[in-house]
């Protein structure tokens, strides 16, 4: 992936449970990409990832969530994981602030499970989608149009379905990102 966002900055929102690849991955690759990354949360210090099967590696949380706004980024990924985003997505300043980044146009990824947080939101009606497996009926459920592939975008609003999708999902972010904001109806 080449150096091409330069003086972007990109918000990952997680907390204890993230999927570990779906955490790491994109925050490094952004970062080899030229952007500055911040890993959000509600809790200072450290969260612990999910590997697969049992749980993961620390992640050092570089500002918790009631210290940022989303005129400060140019983008949110929300990870993936059970647990992480079923957490989030009863958390009322999360949801606020990745409405925040929906509203002014900006790039929106959620990958895995993390669909949940764009149902919760109201991002997901009307718009086409993908999500884990286990969800799909959920994101039908909230009026998204699924698609099984790897990636799917949806005027700046990017989902995949797992972590074997990262390529993909990473290299979709960079080009939307690049692209800059996204004229869309209010959640």
């Amino acid at each position: 992936m080449p150096a091409s966002l330069d003086g972007k900055r990109i918000l990952i929102l997680a907390t204890h449970g993230f999927e570990q690849s779906e955490l790491e991955v994109p925050r490094d690759k952004l970062k080899a990409a030229g952007a500055e990354v911040h890993v959000v949360s509600p809790e200072a210090g450290e969260i612990k990832g999910w590997d697969q099967k049992d749980w993961g590696r620390p992640v050092k949380v570089d500002k918790t969530l009631g210290s940022v706004t989303e005129a400060d980024y140019d983008a949110i990924v929300l990870p993936g994981g059970q647990i992480n985003p079923d957490i989030l997505r009863v958390n009322t300043d999360a949801l606020a602030l990745i409405k925040a980044f929906f509203a002014a146009g900006k790039t929106v990824a959620a990958i895995c499970h993390a669909p949940w947080l764009l149902i919760e939101t109201g991002i997901a009606k009307g718009r086409k989608m993908t999500s884990y497996k286990s969800i799909k009926t959920d994101v039908v459920n909230a009026g998204a149009q699924f698609e099984d592939a790897p990636v799917v975008t949806d005027n700046g609003v990017i989902t995949s379905r797992n972590p074997g999708d990262l390529d993909a999902f990473c290299a979709k972010i960079v080009e939307e990102v690049r692209e800059g904001r996204h004229q869309r109806q209010a959640a």
